[in-house]
């Protein structure tokens, strides 16, 4: 089995809070990597999947007497999405007995699953958030294996890229028609569709709602409830441009991703690899893949940014903590990148702070001074050399 970087996290939260929520889309992998640790946790545990009729009932019926019958166990409830209305007798359970680890709740993020549980769980809980396989958790990963196909396993995991694309078919069917629905989505699966295509064309490219809301002949303000929902949902990511103080014209609107690129591929019916490269989304496609393996190895107190001026100075990723740039990040289809003036000018902008170059594949080294070239494989190793990362 795979070993997931998020283990030992998920292992200090339990340790030390009453409940945790492992949030992610469906078949991330939460359930595997929770069950499979069931023999490791420091109590027995007892496995609910609330999406089974059996379990699911039992919860109907006699509820306060089966938790408190638990009470000395950690309680572990799949598709806790089902049970909004569970968190206020949870909390009274925690009050009386206030112990790590009684319970771990896994869904997807949804607005009902936050709102809920940060009302009635404050204190209580830690949310903790499950994405598709990285590559730094892959053995011998083929880079292009991995981008192309994405994160999600069975996706990755496919025998073929044929079988592949028909597992991706049918995850957003069920997806758009039964997951988003249940998750509180309103909007026919035909039109969200439509608009998470819209969205993948729109791969690393700067959100124009009104553009969106006109091509779907639907409000503006109604595509910006829908993209709010699909972030909430981990599908979508908007990354914001960081604003400093310099008299400058800055782009203040968000650049937007599909989280999962083997996602956006599917979505933009793009077969193969080698359709990939020719394809005129794959410099966004691969900018929004190492966005986000770097995030992922970001804690809490380090936020990302892009950067960019109406004069053309650009910077695809910033890490900031507080007001200061730990690191600026370039990242380039290219095992032999070069720098633009607008790189140059944006990093004096910002007080020339540290720069990565990420490559797919090339060996490390300094391209200039205080720059460096490295590729996805070392992108860790470099960022914890330059104060970035956990």
């Amino acid at each position: 089995m795979i070993t997931r970087a998020i283990e030992h996290r998920f292992a200090e939260s339990l340790a030390f809070f009453p409940s945790v929520a492992l949030l992610g889309p469906r078949q991330v992998g939460k359930t595997t990597m929770v069950r499979g640790l069931m023999n490791q946790m420091e109590k027995p545990a007892r496995y609910f999947d609330l999406e089974n009729p059996a379990d699911y009932a039992r919860f109907q019926n006699d509820r306060g007497l089966l938790l408190e019958s638990l009470q000395h166990e950690t309680l572990i409830l799949d598709e806790i999405h089902r049970l909004p209305d569970l968190f206020p007798q949870v909390r009274g359970l925690i009050d009386q007995y206030r112990e790590p680890g009684r319970f771990v709740f896994l869904g997807s993020a949804s607005y009902d699953l936050l709102k809920n549980t940060s009302e009635s769980l404050a204190g209580r809980i830690e949310y903790l958030e499950m994405t598709p396989f990285l590559f730094r958790e892959l053995t011998d990963a083929s880079i292009e294996r991995h981008w192309f196909r994405g994160g999600f396993p069975q996706s990755y995991l496919a025998p073929s890229d044929s079988l592949q694309q028909r597992w991706f078919s049918s995850f957003m069917t069920t997806y758009l028609e039964k997951d988003l629905p249940q998750l509180g989505m309103t909007a026919r699966p035909a039109l969200m569709s439509r608009l998470l295509t819209m969205l993948g064309h729109w791969q690393g490219q700067l959100m124009n709602y009104s553009t969106l809301g006109n091509s779907l002949d639907i409000a503006t303000s109604t595509v910006m409830n829908y993209v709010d929902f699909l972030e909430r949902a981990l599908l979508v990511r908007r990354l914001q441009p960081f604003y400093v103080n310099l008299g400058k014209r800055l782009t203040k609107s968000p650049k937007l991703y599909i989280r999962d690129s083997g996602m956006l591929h599917h979505l933009l019916r793009i077969s193969d690899y080698l359709a990939l490269l020719g394809h005129p989304v794959a410099g966004g496609s691969w900018e929004g893949y190492v966005i986000e393996q770097v995030l992922s190895l970001l804690p809490w107190q380090q936020l990302p940014y892009f950067y960019r001026t109406a004069d053309g100075a650009e910077l695809d990723l910033v890490i900031v903590s507080g007001l200061n740039v730990l690191v600026a990040i370039e990242i380039k289809l290219s095992n032999s990148p070069t720098l633009s003036r607008g790189t140059t000018v944006a990093l004096q902008d910002l007080g020339n702070p540290p720069l990565l170059v990420v490559t797919p594949g090339s060996n490390d080294y300094s391209i200039r001074p205080n720059a460096w070239v490295c590729s996805v494989a070392t992108l860790p190793s470099n960022l914890k050399r330059l104060g970035v990362g956990e």
